[in-house]
């Protein structure tokens, strides 16, 4: 087993070039390649100021790997630049195994070179990420990149499941590595995972002879991992096998299938998300291919992936983990201004004002003596309270809540939720960017025009909706939405409230202050958080949970029926 690191991809991005089967690949055998080395180009540190009127650089980055080459962008003005970008080379068994790195500053004239770098990919493990920290041999400054080095087209390799055996001394070794005896021997070690990739169904037809040559990619955290394509065929079979280290016990891994097409381009097929607290180890099923919102099923003809995952994983150091910020993932999509995101942020947002709105007019309505039961009722609570609290009681108060969700939840059972696809469709996006394309000049220099608004929108549209996502996590964490995280909770407020009952608030206080004063001088490396805040950025809000929660277990149904849900599923929407 190995481990591994999984890495967003933009499916517009540029990908690998196509092949074909039979006797035009025996004839190009020599030109196909074997594995994938996929780069994210992170950013750069110390570099050479090339401009002496700034004291600064423009630096961009070149990648060469034998016949192949990439360049990335240009940033302006700045000696430690961040890029966030993704390259995917191609690594031929014969060829040059030797990837060049050289960055150059932009200049009018000529490009001044900044530094260079080799890697030798010979001694890299394959189906691995690599978080690369490379000094510059000619030059000053240094390079950081993940390296990842899968898609073998080889048989027999290491994550091929037809010849894998399974050694049941080595899996219990592994297991026992996360037992609770074991607890504090490595903290920052959560978990491992073992994703069982066997095949697809129903995938839509990408080519023009009616065709797809899909791949899956699996990612998880800043983990990226890909199959082998297989060409001319909507039902492919991978059989592959995939480890991943698990950091973060409130991970989502995403498996996305793709066409492969000639240019370096890749089309979407389908994709599901599964967060690691879901997962059913050992068990091998089939889960529903969705669109890129994760909100309706992909096109084809009911397309799914059969699965098979495994997740060993400590609970101690899952709540150690939890505890602190979260792992930052470096490839992201650009969040862009969009009028119905912005509408949905302000309606996610106006549910909680009016729940406000509501507590304060009662509030208000005990002073006012309308109801004299309520008021007298309002008035002997507020005495009591004021003549008997404790600090103590604060989280006595919470836990109260929490207790009252878990009867609800327990009495009500699974609450479903509505479904919103006509809200957030692919369609949607695809007739905006055919509005887009027939604009003329006119409404570009509009454009030019409104920028700052929509800056401004853009800014107003992501801050209300950071502010309803963290009151929609506070919310499901009382309504036990992700039960393991209500319990850390419900364990913290526990101990707040042991320790406000025996300790006065007054020492709480001092040593509160002392450690924040002495911080600096005792840790001076560790990392400023909020434990409150860390908690709740694991707990998903309304809109995640749309994302995955309409994984369904299709195996208990037969074809047709599927098909008849699915139609149904749609007409209703």
């Amino acid at each position: 087993m190995q481990w591994g690191r999984v890495f967003c991809k933009n499916e517009t991005e540029n990908y690998f070039p196509k092949n074909t089967k039979g006797s035009e690949v025996r004839r190009l055998k020599s030109q196909i390649w074997s594995s994938v080395v996929t780069i994210v180009l992170v950013e750069a540190k110390n570099l050479l100021a090339c401009d002496p009127e700034t004291a600064t650089s423009d630096p961009y980055v070149r990648f060469r790997l034998g016949n192949e080459k990439y360049k990335s962008r240009t940033i302006w003005r700045s000696l430690n630049p961040r890029w966030l970008e993704q390259f995917d080379l191609h690594l031929y068994d014969e060829g040059d195994q030797h990837l060049e790195i050289t960055v150059w500053d932009k200049d009018k004239t000529r490009d001044d070179f900044i530094g260079r770098c080799v890697i030798d990919l010979k001694n890299f493990t394959r189906e691995i990420t690599h978080n690369l920290w490379e000094n510059f041999e000619d030059g000053a400054g240094s390079l950081h990149l993940l390296l990842t080095i899968s898609g073998t087209t080889a048989s027999e390799t290491i994550t091929d499941l037809t010849t894998y055996e399974e050694n049941p001394q080595e899996l219990e070794e592994l297991r026992r590595r996360y037992d609770w005896q074991r607890t504090f021997q490595n903290v920052k070690d959560v978990g491992f995972l073992v994703v069982k990739v066997y095949k697809a169904s129903g995938l839509a037809a990408a080519d023009i002879g009616g065709k797809s040559d899909p791949f899956c990619v699996l990612e998880l955290g800043n983990a990226r991992l890909q199959t082998q394509t297989e060409y001319k065929t909507l039902t492919p079979t991978w059989n592959k096998i995939f480890t991943f280290n698990v950091k973060d016990i409130n991970s989502i891994l995403e498996i996305t299938v793709y066409d492969e097409d000639r240019d370096h381009k890749v089309e979407f097929l389908g994709k599901i998300a599964v967060p690691l607290l879901r997962i059913r180890s050992g068990e091998k099923r089939w889960y529903a291919l969705k669109d890129k919102k994760l909100r309706a099923r992909a096109k084809g003809s009911s397309p799914q992936i059969l699965l098979e995952m495994d997740l060993t994983w400590n609970p101690v150091r899952a709540c150690i983990r939890t505890l602190n910020p979260k792992e930052e993932k470096y490839m992201q999509g650009e969040v862009k201004f969009k009028r119905q995101v912005f509408l949905k942020n302000v309606m996610r947002l106006k549910v909680f004002i009016i729940h406000f709105y509501e507590f304060g007019k009662m509030f208000e309505n005990c002073f006012e003596w309308d109801s004299k039961i309520q008021s007298f009722s309002a008035l002997s609570v507020w005495l009591l309270l004021c003549y008997y609290f404790e600090p103590w009681m604060i989280p006595v108060g919470i836990l109260l809540i929490f207790f009252k969700q878990y009867i609800v939840k327990t009495l009500a059972g699974p609450t479903s939720i509505a479904w919103e696809e006509n809200a957030d469709s692919d369609e949607l996006d695809d007739d905006e960017e055919e509005v887009k394309d027939t604009m003329g000049e006119e409404k570009k220099t509009l454009k030019e025009r409104l920028l700052a608004i929509q800056e401004v929108t853009q800014s107003v549209q992501n801050a209300i909706g950071k502010i309803a996502s963290l009151l929609e996590s506070v919310k499901n964490t009382f309504n036990f939405t992700v039960p393991y995280l209500s319990w850390i909770a419900i364990i913290i407020l526990t101990g707040a409230m042991i320790i406000l009952y025996f300790i006065p608030v007054r020492y709480l206080l001092m040593f509160w202050g002392t450690n924040k004063f002495l911080r600096r001088i005792l840790r001076p490396h560790a990392v400023p958080n909020n434990e409150l805040m860390d908690l709740l950025s694991r707990v998903p809000d309304d809109e995640m949970m749309l994302d995955y929660k309409d994984m369904k277990i299709l195996t208990t149904l037969g074809e047709p029926e599927r098909r008849r849900e699915v139609k149904k599923k749609h007409k209703t929407s």
